[in-house]
């Protein structure tokens, strides 16, 4: 996934960083889990010292009391050990869920400043991975493996210790074996965390595959793509499963090798420390004590190898997700808030130069007034930049070099929130949100009535077919509004920007969708919604321009000719050349 700014390296020790940032606002919670953990490792490790006891004082000296005593004493270690582990689990589990929840919110409120010229280079599909499978495998690392990787630390610490008490030799050989088991560890857990991280890309990569091709699944069935889309799907399955098989081969090399290694060592132990028994150096109590904290400490070894696995995949996925958290909110936002504004705004644009990344300029040197009240038309060619500039009055890209005012204001200097609470868009693809009617009309202002939303809807002329709707206003519209026609989404459309009740309107041919019936009854809606209003519109009917106070021609990124429509018709050839093939037909 490409982004403007990318975290070229980031180790175990980073990611542990920025995990215990968000654990700390749960410190009490991790100081509980911490505490049973401790509490359980210790009643475990306690089972060792009563195994020696009731084998030298209960088996060893013929003490059937003492053996029952023993007996009972192992039953209510084991009790408490079983309600720690209870605890542990239980708080270690909510705490990935609640971080992974937490991390979520971060990332999609991240995502919802940075601009479209982000989105314009990521797939959607790909950025929707990283907020399911990353974030999925981050709560199993809080949740589970980094439970699991503190509690086998501190029983293999706790089990050092008991074994050094018991036997010195034999905890000598248990240190000399130790390194034998760290080597593939440090050789394949890089390894682990290569490969995870690739797979990762690969799944976000078959999650981008799929939002494209179901989203756009009408165009793919009316071109009998099909076949070809299961052929690039079954490719990119092929790859991500490479991948996994690589990422899997490492990780059961590197679990495999510590498993034979961690019982080797226990074979030699337990031939030296049966040497020692017949020699008199060590009880047999003592030896059973030891052998049961050396299989511990191995299979604490063990299931630290396993859990590095689990860490390495944390910190792939953690690196992609640091890499959005990273991406840079390009659009600074302004400081000052806009005064109330008690009439429509002039807008001018001064001098601006703009271009696209990567591409030539669009606009040098261009100007534009428009003043308070006014009706402008934009007409022109497709790549004229008619769209390029509702996109700069809304900032979702920046201008170069100079400026764009609203009310003599520079928007560079206004808040973000303020300058977009001055304006309402209806764009030539109208958007409608996978939610009822009321809810797609109410997004232009959230605290509006249902009666607002209702009265908007009928100056829209879109009341008449809401009513006939299933569920009249609270018909759920499917993703993309799929259950409308495209005249009844424009409406949609019209009717959240009349309840927005802005007083600058952007309106990108509003009227493209609608059938001549309900282009004229839009068209006077739209009519009475402009007046004291500061109103651009794309134009690509004659109706719309001829509502107009004045039609701005352009050109590649230059005004060749303005005025109205019958001036222009008679003085500019590229206008007119425009209109009959446009406009007229």
């Amino acid at each position: 996934m490409a982004t403007s700014t990318q975290l070229t390296q980031v180790n175990t020790r980073q990611v542990l960083r920025w995990l215990a940032g968000h654990l700390r606002p749960y410190r009490w919670r991790v100081a509980g889990a911490v505490v049973a953990l401790f509490v359980a490792s210790g009643a475990w490790l306690a089972l060792g010292q009563g195994v020696k006891y009731a084998i030298d004082k209960g088996f060893m000296g013929d003490h059937p009391g003492i053996l029952n005593q023993a007996a009972v004493a192992v039953l209510i270690i084991c009790i408490l050990a079983s309600l720690a582990t209870y605890c542990r689990f239980y708080l270690m589990t909510w705490l990935g869920e609640r971080i992974s929840a937490d991390i979520r919110m971060q990332l999609y409120g991240h995502l919802l400043h940075l601009s479209p010229s982000f989105f314009s280079k990521v797939r959607t599909g790909e950025v929707i991975s990283r907020f399911t499978s990353d974030t999925a495998i981050l709560q199993t690392v809080v949740g589970m493996s980094l439970s699991m990787a503190l509690r086998s630390t501190v029983t293999f610490t706790g089990a050092l210790i008991l074994m050094a008490t018991t036997s010195p030799l034999l905890t000598l050989c248990v240190l000399l074996a130790v390194p034998a088991v760290l080597v593939p560890i440090r050789i394949l857990a890089p390894q682990v965390r290569k490969y995870a991280r690739l797979s990762q890309d690969k799944i976000a990569d078959l999650g981008a595959h799929i939002d494209q091709s179901l989203h756009e699944i009408a165009t793919v069935q009316a071109f009998n793509a099909q076949s070809s889309e299961a052929r690039h799907f079954d490719q990119r399955v092929a790859d991500a499963f490479a991948v996994a098989r690589q990422r899997i081969h490492y990780r059961s090399l590197l679990i495999g090798l510590i498993m034979v290694l961690s019982l080797t060592a226990i074979l030699l132990i337990a031939w030296i420390g049966a040497r020692q028994v017949f020699s008199g150096s060590v009880t047999p109590g003592e030896l059973s004590a030891f052998l049961f904290y050396a299989i511990m400490a191995g299979g604490s070894v063990a299931t630290i190898s396993e859990v590095i696995g689990e860490v390495q995949r944390g910190v792939g996925a953690s690196e992609r997700l640091l890499e959005l958290l990273a991406s840079p909110v390009d659009i600074a936002d302004g400081k000052q808030e806009l005064a109330s504004l008690n009439q429509a705004p002039a807008l001018h644009i001064n001098n601006i130069h703009f271009a696209y990344p990567d591409s030539a300029p669009l606009f040098e040197n261009f100007s534009l007034s428009v003043e308070a009240g006014e009706t402008v038309a934009l007409v022109g060619a497709s790549g004229a930049g008619k769209t390029t500039l509702f996109q700069l009055l809304l900032r979702f890209y920046d201008t170069q070099q100079g400026n764009i005012c609203l009310a003599d204001q520079p928007i560079a200097s206004l808040k973000l929130s303020a300058l977009r609470s001055q304006i309402a868009i209806v764009t030539q693809e109208s958007v409608v949100f996978a939610t009822t009617v009321m809810e797609n009309i109410r997004y232009g202002k959230a605290e509006a009535t249902d009666e607002q939303v209702i009265e908007a809807a009928r100056n829209a002329f879109a009341h008449e077919f809401i009513e006939q709707l299933e569920s009249g206003y609270a018909t759920q519209l499917g993703e993309r509004g799929i259950r409308l026609s495209g005249g009844q989404r424009q409406r949609i459309a019209i009717a959240r920007a009349i309840l927005a009740d802005r007083p600058v309107l952007l309106l990108d041919e509003a009227t493209s969708a609608l059938d001549a019936r309900s282009e004229k009854m839009v068209q006077q809606a739209l009519s009475s919604l402009m007046q004291g209003r500061t109103t651009i519109v794309i134009a690509h009917r004659l109706a719309t321009v001829q509502h107009a106070d004045r039609i701005i021609v352009l050109d590649k990124g230059k005004i060749v000719a303005q005025g109205r429509h019958e001036e222009l018709m008679k003085s500019d050839t590229l206008y007119r050349e425009y209109a009959e093939l446009q406009l007229l037909s």
